[in-house]
């Protein structure tokens, strides 16, 4: 019997395993991923690591092998026009840092951040299991029975289940969820411009919804763009030119000439917030626990958080010689982080609702609101703190650089 089996194989379940195996390296934990051999190496997406998920991979010891891919996130403007504005007024900007000189977020390729995960997994002695997937399981008073495509059993202590927004494992686990399609997709591609970004972020606010431009290395951009469901599949559709044309209207000239580097593929966009967050023997974490609008870049960092929060969760009980899968125990994970979940999820459909549409007295009472905090140092601070998700009292430890 093992004594921690994680369903999922990308940066939530691996940073898991890591944690767990680094503070306690006689659990035995299994990883279990569904993709094919080398798949991840594919992924083209960057995702934003904030300055407190930072530290928490600085204290994993993978931070060095990521921080030559990472572009740092230096300042972050904020607009809100149409597509067709020739102007674009700027209301708000971020400057500022994390904490200790770092910058409050940085720019990673998933194929760096997942690679130097993989990486620490094999050197601690975590087993990833791959090309196969949870089929089912069944919790009893002192295990977790879970079967494996092909019919192979394993007996688990623990099973943590990373396994997406759509997890099948939280639907056989009996957890509800509460859901809300927005009728929207977001466009995610890669650009390569003339001029450098110099380091920084863009958010800017159509109709349709935010559209992001994300720092990368080597005069490159990460592109968010959120637009209705039909828009946004009718564009990845397009021929190379369309695309384009349509890129450019709402990316500007400010960076020269603009050329598409990277595939592009559209993501539905919605709220989902699990009811519970385990079960006896069983926890969810990362998406599988919520799935957010990506309007505040937080959904990465949510899922880091849950790492933190779980693995101090089992390290201190397995410590305590206390039964790492027991309900009694699970529930300190629950309550450090479903508040905080359910706050997000609000904040991001608030915001969500509040920017992706042109009705003319909510655009310009959020234009006074962008303007008032650009004129309040404190609440810009704030601002920048959530941002860099700064971790307070209370906080699980390796999000303010402490081992566990």
């Amino acid at each position: 019997m093992i004594d921690v089996l994680i369903a999922g194989g990308g940066y939530v379940g691996l940073s898991l395993a890591v944690s767990l195996k680094k503070a306690a390296p006689h659990l035995a934990v299994t990883v279990v991923d569904g993709a094919p051999e080398g798949a991840w190496k594919k992924d083209e997406r960057a995702s934003a690591v904030a300055s407190a998920a930072e530290r928490m991979l600085d204290v994993l010891g993978v931070w060095d092998a990521i921080v030559p891919e990472a572009e740092p996130i230096l300042r972050m403007v904020i607009t809100d026009s149409k597509a067709a504005d020739p102007v674009r007024p700027v209301f708000l900007t971020f400057e500022g840092d994390g904490g200790d000189g770092r910058p409050f977020a940085h720019m990673v390729p998933n194929t760096a951040m997942v690679g130097a995960l993989r990486t620490a997994c094999s050197d601690l002695g975590v087993s990833i299991r791959q090309s196969t997937m949870v089929e089912s399981f069944k919790s009893g008073e002192h295990a977790v029975v879970v079967t494996l495509g092909g019919g192979e059993t394993i007996e688990t202590r623990l099973l943590v289940a990373c396994d997406g927004v759509r997890s099948k494992l939280r639907e056989a686990a009996g957890i509800k969820v509460v859901e809300f399609d927005y009728g929207q997709s977001g466009i995610v591609t890669t650009v390569e411009h003339e001029r450098p970004h110099e380091g920084t972020a863009e958010e800017h606010f159509l109709p349709a919804g935010p559209f992001a431009t994300l720092p990368l290395k080597n005069n490159r951009s990460s592109l968010v763009w959120t637009e209705s469901t039909f828009d946004a599949e009718r564009l990845v559709k397009a021929d190379d030119f369309l695309f384009e044309e349509e890129l450019e209207r709402r990316f500007g000239h400010k960076l020269g000439h603009l050329k598409v580097v990277g595939g592009r593929r559209a993501f539905p966009l919605g709220l989902t917030l699990a009811r519970d967050f385990v079960a006896p023997r069983f926890a969810l974490a990362g998406d599988a626990a919520h799935g957010i609008h990506p309007i505040s870049g937080q959904g990465l960092n949510l899922g880091f958080k849950d790492v933190a929060a779980l693995a101090e969760t089992i390290v201190e009980a397995d410590r305590l010689g206390l039964d790492i899968g027991s309900l009694a125990v699970l529930e300190r994970y629950q309550s450090w982080r479903r508040f905080d979940t359910f706050r997000m999820g609000v904040t991001t459909d608030v915001l969500n609702r509040l920017f992706s549409n042109d009705i003319t007295p909510i655009r310009i009472a959020r234009d006074v609101g962008l303007g008032i905090v650009d004129r309040l140092p404190s609440l810009k601070n704030f601002f920048i703190r959530q941002a860099a998700g700064v971790a307070s009292e209370g906080d699980p430890r390796l999000l303010s650089g402490q081992p566990i």
